[in-house]
């Protein structure tokens, strides 16, 4: 008989319940298969707490209550990347942390760790929509805003909240080995590592317009019509000012190049076109890349996954077998 592991859920008003059920279903399906993790669900207060989707979570004890634990797991919220994290939430992550032998947050959940400390001078991924400001707020984590899960040191982050289930099926694999772990997988239909990371579901960015007008003019034009030359120099010379000094605008006000802004802005144009059922190549000569080619492999090493990969799983729910006409009724 395997030793039993005691995984405790941090969890409180406001958080979002497949933060607990996603993985809290990883493990019972292990245990289904002959492991012996016991979860226990506590709030700082020891109350119930009233989830995201306004169902009522009964926890076992108060936070101060739990003795030892080998996983503690922290559950995000919407409320945690706006509003001010409550001093009994961090304290109840600080005192948990240090009875356990891994700490993990799901998805906004990184935000909780941060505020107590516990992510300084380690890497952490969060919900990608919120992974810069992670970073600006707290500058001494080193934010991996394209992982959907990080390991350092004994602390795990992970992305958005269905990365929370890749997260405790990779728990699983450490504690158990990959053959359970592919057990698992294959009995919740899931994948054992998914393709590609979080930037594939990220909407494209917004940028706000920048100060200096020239340099307005060319983050305008670039952003209106993606599929013309812009070479440094065109654009230099689009804005009235030397190559040399439209980088330094570009360095100084959007941290980046112009060429590099260039590439990103096409490869978010191509996602968009992708999104509407444009095929790789239309898509391609539509944004201005010199040859399909050309896309795939910035593409790629953009999100991971290739054009057609993406355009297939992002165009429709519609599984490809099923969109024939050929079908009897």
């Amino acid at each position: 008989m395997p030793r039993t592991h005691h995984v405790v859920f941090l969890v409180f008003d406001g958080m979002k319940m497949l933060d607990v059920t996603g993985p809290a279903e990883v493990f019972a399906e292990a245990n289904r298969l002959g492991t012996r993790y016991q979860l226990r669900y506590v709030s700082p207060t020891g109350h119930a707490v009233v989830t995201s989707i306004g169902a009522t979570l009964p926890v076992d004890r108060a936070s101060t209550d739990v003795l030892e634990a080998e996983t503690v797991i922290v559950s995000g919220g919407d409320d945690l990347p706006v509003k001010p994290i409550p001093g009994d939430l961090t304290a109840a992550a600080t005192e948990l942390h240090a009875r356990s032998r891994r700490t993990v947050s799901i998805c906004t959940g990184s935000f909780v760790l941060a505020a107590a400390g516990l992510l300084d001078g380690r890497r952490a991924t969060t919900h990608w929509r919120h992974a810069d400001l992670l970073a600006r707020a707290f500058p001494k984590v080193s934010v991996s805003p394209d992982a959907l899960f990080v390991q350092d040191r004994g602390i795990y982050t992970s992305a958005g909240v269905s990365a929370g289930i890749d997260l405790a099926l990779a728990l699983v694999e450490e504690d158990h080995g990959p053959d359970l772990a592919r057990e698992v997988a294959r009995n919740l239909v899931m994948f054992m590592q998914r393709p590609g990371g979080q930037s594939q579901f990220a909407a494209p960015l917004q940028i706000r317009p920048p100060r200096t007008p020239s340099l307005r003019a060319v983050v305008d034009l670039v952003s209106a019509q993606p599929s013309l030359e812009h070479s440094t120099r065109s654009l230099a010379q689009h804005a009235g000012v030397s190559p040399r000094h439209l980088a330094r605008l570009f360095a100084a006000e959007l941290d980046t190049s112009p060429a590099r802004f260039v590439e990103r802005t096409r490869l978010e144009h191509a996602q968009s076109l992708l999104d509407r059922g444009h095929g790789v190549a239309e898509a391609a000569s539509l944004v201005g890349f010199g040859s399909a080619e050309t896309m795939r492999r910035l593409f790629k090493a953009r999100f991971g996954v290739s054009p057609s990969q993406y355009r297939a799983r992002f165009t429709t729910t519609t599984p490809a077998q099923e969109t024939g006409t050929g079908a009897s009724h």
